[in-house]
């Protein structure tokens, strides 16, 4: 069974915010290398999605959304 954490809306809402990435490492003093995970939805720690939520002032629905692939679905 295959699970997918996206941080698609965490993307979405720099987009709906006009921030850069480089706008939020600085706010939260996350790393360029976590940041990269974020954008290839690889893990990161509750700390980080703690960092953003405090930074972003949200919750860490508005920055990830769990997907379950249409296999494991089926099962």
């Amino acid at each position: 069974m295959n699970v997918l954490i996206s941080y698609k809306p965490f993307l979405k809402l720099l987009i709906d915010r006009d921030m850069k990435k480089q706008d939020v490492i600085q706010l939260t003093g996350i790393s360029k290398a976590t940041m990269a995970k974020l954008n290839t939805n690889e893990y990161v720690s509750l700390e980080v999605i703690d960092k953003l939520c405090a930074a972003l002032n949200c919750q860490p629905g508005d920055l990830l959304e769990y997907i379950q692939d249409d296999q494991a679905k089926e099962n």
